[in-house]
């Protein structure tokens, strides 16, 4: 017995048992013996583990009385399957099946662990059909592999849903105009929808917007209900988790992320799911984390790309929590200090409020910035010249190591990410691969970037020079200048190779790539934001957005009014939305012109990505909505030059999102069906899109 959900409408979350189409039979193989089913609700409803998109329906077993106590739903189980034993989630036992055949029965119950509540179920179903993926896709990323042991163990104790006595002050949210009326809203079992811009400037238990987080997950939770919030990396994860640990007291909530393993992680999911922990904190995998009556989904820093999914469907966190709010009634707080253009769409469409601070807080909280564009005035000693930095910047960095810590914000990680020939200036290639060549140390000879290979003999194919220069200098490299510049000061990088959280108060050159910036005890003294040029000349569409998100992020790890030089042309809109600290006026103008041209998120776009053949199959199969337009196809250019790929673009009105999405996932279904070759990747609304 088979049944299909149909695609839900973007704003509407449709209950399981009210969207099922008519079964399609599926021939099952007999059982050797017919089991006596359970007196009671002897058909088990299975979501099938299986990757193949024509099958993303739940399928009818008979429950055989021996398992009657087992097979609850939401337990994990397993089941025969095309001749084959899979896993699957039991969803619901219903009285009967509308199939005529026979049933096959469940194998097994793997655990009769309810792992799979209803909200979660109704929120995977609701996610899949978002972005033309599989209810088996989603439920990968929602629910964690068991580990039995962990699941013997004593549960701990719950922890109390209520902050400690007495602790019923706004905190940060005094210095907003709205903010004490949204945390009574939100004690008082409310479901305000926000958009945050948070304030710039680090006390002295560090950032805010921690504590503010907090806060808001303690009203919250004195109604009755719970809280969920999802950040970028581990770094935020961990001052928010020491801001809650201050405000709730101990066990009101746990901290979810990769780095814990296996075992500790499903411990403290299990937590989360037998309602010990009303609160949870985490990264992007924490957005589906079984919390009991939610109440509130808070999103930090909604532009950061660690929030889009990896893996299929590819799902950003913010619409799933958005989602997940609509589905429970729930509370949402999108914040960060800068904004993005979906998060002002909410704001324009009148789903989502605002809530800034007044204007004459920001003055006082924000830097001064001091734009130094393509400045030529180079410090007058050798120690500047050493350091490429223009004058200003040069000025900044020794006023500020007089007091405190200094930070320097380097857009690209390494020593020298990319090479080009002294002579003619053309990119220096790998003669094997094509791909790029860079330096990975000062005494280090140039390799490939794609194969690994070293280009000891390299030789220009323009010119055939045979020295290179650097094109970008990462962050390695510019801590050694830097370190010649100021001998006397400790140098610190924080990056890939290893964050930093913090740092101390003591004068020191801290130089970090974007969003690898540790927190300063009391705050920087003052920044400098090197080659801003390397983030604005970048062939994206949210190429401003992103500069000024990660700038903003950088400058407000400093003290009040403390100095922020940045290496960028003054007349750039998003240099003079920095000057003026105020993200929300430039986040308006990006939504308007992508509304005029037509961009997400104005509209809802997809892509298709495999060879040429495929993609235009694909595309004269799927039943498109009348409205849409394609871009494309175009080739790609590959990585290591041994595929040929191309990329097709699908846009459509928003209203027609959940068609698109619909024929999109039907097409899909059929080359999975007929057994093509050749996969087609689809994703909805990516990053990268343009």
């Amino acid at each position: 017995m088979t049944h299909a959900n149909p695609s839900p409408d973007d704003d509407a979350l449709l209950p399981l048992d009210a969207v099922r189409e008519r079964p399609v039979p599926v021939p099952a193989r007999p059982a050797r013996g017919v089991p006596e089913p359970a007196a009671v609700l002897p058909v088990a409803r299975v979501v099938v583990d299986t990757p193949l998109p024509h099958l993303d329906r739940p399928f009818d077993y008979v429950v055989p009385a021996t398992m009657d106590a087992e097979a609850v739903p939401g337990s994990r189980v397993r089941v025969r399957f095309a001749g084959k034993l899979v896993d699957g989630f039991l969803l619901e036992r219903v009285d009967s099946s509308e199939h005529q055949g026979k049933l096959a029965r469940l194998e097994r119950v793997i655990s009769s662990e309810p792992v799979l509540t209803p909200e979660i179920a109704a929120l995977a179903r609701a996610v899949a059909d978002r972005y033309a993926g599989t209810m088996a896709d989603v439920l990968r990323l929602a629910v964690p592999p068991r580990h039995a042991r962990v699941e013997a163990e004593d549960p701990a104790g719950t922890g109390s849903p209520v902050g400690p006595d007495g602790a019923d002050e706004p905190g940060p949210w005094a210095d907003y105009p709205d903010g004490r009326a949204f945390l009574a809203a939100l004690a008082g079992g409310g479901s305000p929808r926000t958009v945050w811009t948070a304030l710039p400037g680090v006390g002295d238990d560090g950032p805010e917007w921690p504590g503010a987080v907090a806060v808001a997950v303690r009203e919250t939770l004195r109604g009755g209900r719970g809280a969920l919030v999802v950040l970028p990396d581990g770094k935020d994860v961990a001052l928010a988790d020491a801001a809650l640990s201050a405000v709730l007291g101990p066990g009101a909530h746990v901290a979810l992320t990769a780095d814990l393993g296996p075992a500790e992680r499903y411990r403290r999911w299990l937590r989360v799911a037998r309602g010990q922990a009303h609160a949870v904190v985490g990264t992007r995998g924490a957005a589906f984390a079984p919390v009991r009556d939610l109440g509130l989904a808070v999103v930090w820093d909604d532009g950061d790309d660690l929030h889009a999914e990896r893996l299929a469907p590819y799902p950003h966190t913010r619409e799933v929590l958005a989602l997940r709010a609509h589905q429970s009634r729930a509370a949402l707080l999108i914040g960060g200090y800068a904004r993005t253009a979906e998060a002002t769409r909410l704001v324009a469409t009148g789903w989502a409020g605002p809530i800034t601070a007044a204007r004459e807080t920001v003055r006082a909280r924000a830097p001064r910035v001091r734009p130094a564009g393509e400045d030529s005035e180079l410090a007058r000693d050798e120690a500047a010249r050493a350091a490429r930095l223009p004058s200003v910047a040069w000025r900044a960095l020794r006023a500020g190591l007089t007091a405190g810590p200094v930070l320097v914000q380097v857009p690209r990680r390494g020593y020298l990410p990319a090479l080009a020939c002294q002579n003619c200036r053309a990119a220096a290639r790998c003669e094997h691969c094509g791909g790029p060549l860079a330096l990975r140390g000062g005494h280090a000879a140039p390799c490939c970037r794609w194969c690994g290979r070293i280009a000891g003999e390299w030789r220009c194919s323009a010119c055939g020079g045979v020295r290179v220069r650097a094109q970008v200098v990462g962050a390695r490299r510019t801590a050694e200048e830097l370190g010649r510049a100021f001998p006397s000061v400790q140098v610190r990088t924080s990056g890939k190779d290893g964050v930093l959280v913090t740092v101390g108060a003591a004068p020191a050159l801290v130089v970090a790539t974007p969003g690898a910036e540790p927190v300063a005890e009391g705050g920087y003294a003052a920044a400098v934001l090197l080659d801003g040029w390397a983030l604005l000349g970048r062939p994206d569409l949210r190429v401003a957005e992103e500069t000024l998100r990660r700038w903003m992020n950088a400058a407000a790890l400093l003290r009040p009014r403390a100095e922020l030089v940045v290496l960028a042309d003054s007349s750039v809109l998003a240099v003079q939305a920095l000057l003026r600290w105020d993200p929300v006026t430039h986040a308006e103008r990006e939504l308007a012109g992508r509304t005029e041209l037509g961009f997400p998120p104005a509209v809802r776009m997809a892509t298709l990505t495999g060879s040429p053949s495929a993609v235009r199959e694909m595309l004269g199969e799927a039943a498109l909505p009348q409205e849409a337009q394609v871009l494309g196809p175009v080739l790609l250019e590959s990585p290591r030059g041994d595929q040929v790929r191309e990329r097709a673009m699908v846009r459509v009105p928003r209203g027609a999102g959940s068609a698109l999405a619909a024929a999109l996932k039907g097409a899909v279904g059929v080359r999975s069906a007929r057994k093509a070759p050749e996969v087609v990747r689809v994703c909805i609304d990516p990053l990268d899109a343009i």
